[in-house]
């Protein structure tokens, strides 16, 4: 018995190194059934649109379409342009001012004098003056001044100048002017008047009549009129 298992041993140690001298036959497996080599199929993708005569598949290459940025000219068309109409200037109607032509006039007529006591102003007497001024020109006057001197003034009252902002032509504009006088005498008076269009001549008295009853209304001073004939 141990002779028998040493003797099995080196039995199989020798068929495991395929020491026979004829090759046995390859012989199935008697357990396991026959089992055929599967067939190994490759799948062609198919490319529409595109026949080919050879069996080798076609390659497509798609070229993208190059973009046309011009547009095509017509030359048989004939060429618009839109005129613009010039543009109107709207022009400002000449005033008597603007004619280089133009000469400035003015009469100074004194209506007449009173005298009263000036407590507002802490003066005592004073001598009113009504001045009417006629623009006999023909240009517009603007920005007149207006001045009454006495020989015997005193004190410079605030009535003594009156402005007119102007004077249209043929108007005519009565205003009252005021200076610090002497009590009881005789003032001589002087009237000056200025504009943007020059300095005209003065208007002088020796004596300024009383104006009396014909004292203008003092709602009608200070605003031009028509001139009356």
């Amino acid at each position: 018995m141990k002779i028998i298992i040493p003797a099995l041993l080196i039995i199989l140690l020798l068929s495991s190194c395929n020491g026979w001298i004829v090759q046995p036959l390859p012989q199935p497996t008697p357990f396991l059934p026959f089992t055929p080599t599967p067939f190994i199929y490759t799948q062609t993708p198919v490319i529409i649109g595109v026949t080919s005569a050879s069996s080798t598949p076609a390659v497509l290459t798609s070229t993208p379409a190059p973009t046309n940025t011009s547009f095509p000219t017509n030359t048989n068309q004939p060429s618009f342009t839109a005129s613009i109409p010039p543009s109107i200037t709207p022009t400002t109607p000449a005033t008597a001012t603007d004619n280089p032509n133009g000469k400035p006039s003015i009469s100074v007529k004194v209506l007449g004098c009173n005298t009263s006591i000036d407590i507002t102003h802490g003066m005592g007497e004073v001598t009113n003056a009504y001045v009417t001024l006629i623009n006999t020109g023909n240009v517009q006057l603007t920005n007149l001044k207006v001045t009454l001197n006495a020989l015997d003034e005193g004190r410079v009252h605030p009535d003594k100048t009156v402005e007119l902002t102007s004077l249209p032509i043929g108007y005519q504009v009565t205003i009252k002017l005021t200076v610090d006088s002497t009590y009881k005498k005789e003032t001589p008076i002087q009237v000056e008047t200025t504009s943007d269009q020059g300095k005209f001549p003065l208007e002088g008295l020796a004596s300024c009549t009383d104006i009396g009853i014909f004292v203008p209304k003092p709602d009608g001073l200070n605003t031009p009129v028509p001139a009356t004939p």
